[in-house]
């Protein structure tokens, strides 16, 4: 639904249009208000690189960034080089780890290519928030503080949790929804985005505007999304996403592994489809298969193209519905070091190659039976390395390596 700031849409048709995929605007008024403007708003997206992939759930609020340039509006990508360091404890029942200035800069840099394959280049401006934070004296801390209460800070959810848990929050996570706060300041923000979790972080952002002198930001507020297993919100540390950057297949074959109670939910938090439609594609009586399929389709045409999208239908249609080994199947090398008297623990090489998480979820999935070679389920935790160079190793439903 391609729309652009020539596009003349009445302010209820763009909020309309922007209310999709959000729980909450604070204020909806507020927000008419900025739009009866005439000019682009600063739309802030705050983004803590503390992974190298953009997924389906953090591609929600970047698409809520799209939507807001598609009527002419300018997205303000605040990159966290400096906050990330500090660990958002949003929704943490512990404190988060903090990561070192290295593993920051390779996830930026991660990051940064795969923003634009939702974002609009020349609507995008990209700040990183060591240029302010991290020039900050001490002093400047102190004042900073001051603006703010414990007793604000206090209130919100996971502080308070861990507060009558009697389990510890350190004073650099008091100071993070502060720095963000900070981060609205500096770039003079209209609009942030964010998640659930976030609101408590983005309304300080506005609080602190107000104390600056400045009209306070609209703080627009979307769900999380669900993971692939149907229960956690979708996580890297979790193994449950799909990434902007996946195959087509991979993409396809993991959005067809979702649980059918997700299939509308994703449809209107991961892609244009209008929700009338989906409406219909969901009615009583109908096979919730297929809405499904459309669903993934629309989910790699986004991202790979339509003629991608195709191919990985027909792929997942001969290779789960035939049951036919892919022909196609990443090459994944077993290792010298993997190899020990002969012999590949494959627990260790599942982990290895990046399928699951640890030895014991590895032993999991071959008392399931969830791991194969070359259709033949494995059912010994070490097989001899000439037994399985040259087979298709699967693990789950949808991954596949040929192992060389």
């Amino acid at each position: 639904m391609p729309m652009t700031s020539d596009v003349a849409l009445s302010i209820d048709e763009q909020v309309a249009l922007l209310r999709r995929g959000t729980t909450e605007i604070i204020s909806e008024a507020d927000l008419r208000a900025k739009l009866a403007l005439g000019r682009p708003l600063r739309v802030k997206l705050g983004v803590d690189p503390t992974a190298k992939d953009v997924t389906l759930g953090w591609a929600v609020v970047l698409r809520k960034v799209r939507d807001f340039q598609r009527l002419g509006h300018t997205g303000c990508i605040i990159i966290g080089d400096f906050t990330a360091q500090i660990g958002d404890p949003s929704g943490k029942s512990k404190t988060r780890k903090q990561l070192t200035r290295e593993e920051v800069q390779a996830n930026v840099e991660a990051v940064k290519e795969q923003l634009f394959k939702i974002l609009i280049p020349e609507r995008t401006e990209i700040f990183y928030n060591a240029d302010w934070l991290g020039k900050m004296t001490f002093e400047d801390v102190i004042r900073l503080c001051s603006r703010y209460t414990v007793a604000r800070i206090l209130e919100r959810d996971d502080f308070t949790k861990r507060l009558a848990e009697q389990r510890p929050i350190s004073m650099h996570e008091i100071m993070y929804p502060l720095c963000q706060g900070m981060d609205s300041v500096e770039i003079n923000a209209d609009v942030e985005l964010g998640g659930n979790d976030q609101k408590f972080n983005n309304l300080v952002g506005r609080t602190l505007m107000e104390q600056y002198g400045l009209a306070p930001q609209v703080v627009v507020l979307s769900p999380l999304l669900v993971g692939t297993d149907g229960k956690e919100k979708m996580s890297q540390s979790l193994g449950n996403y799909v990434s902007v950057i996946d195959t087509p297949n991979d993409m396809f074959g993991k959005t067809m592994s979702i649980p059918d109670e997700l299939i509308a939910n994703w449809f209107e938090l991961a892609t244009d489809v209008p929700l009338s439609e989906v409406s219909e594609l969901l009615a009583p009586g109908t096979n919730p298969r297929n809405a499904k399929v459309r669903l993934a389709k629309e989910i790699v045409g986004l991202y790979h193209g339509v003629e991608a999208a195709e191919a990985a239908e027909q792929y997942f249609v001969d290779t789960f519905g035939k049951k036919t080994q892919p022909v196609d199947a990443e090459e994944a090398v077993i290792l010298p070091e993997w190899v020990e008297d002969g012999f590949v623990s494959i627990p260790a090489l599942v982990v290895a190659l990046g399928l699951a998480k640890s030895n014991g979820a590895v032993k999991d999935l071959v008392k399931a039976g969830a791991i194969s070679l070359d259709g033949e389920k494995v059912t010994e935790l070490r097989l001899a390395h000439a037994d399985l160079v040259g087979k298709t190793m699967k693990v789950g439903k949808h991954e596949f390596r040929k192992l060389a």
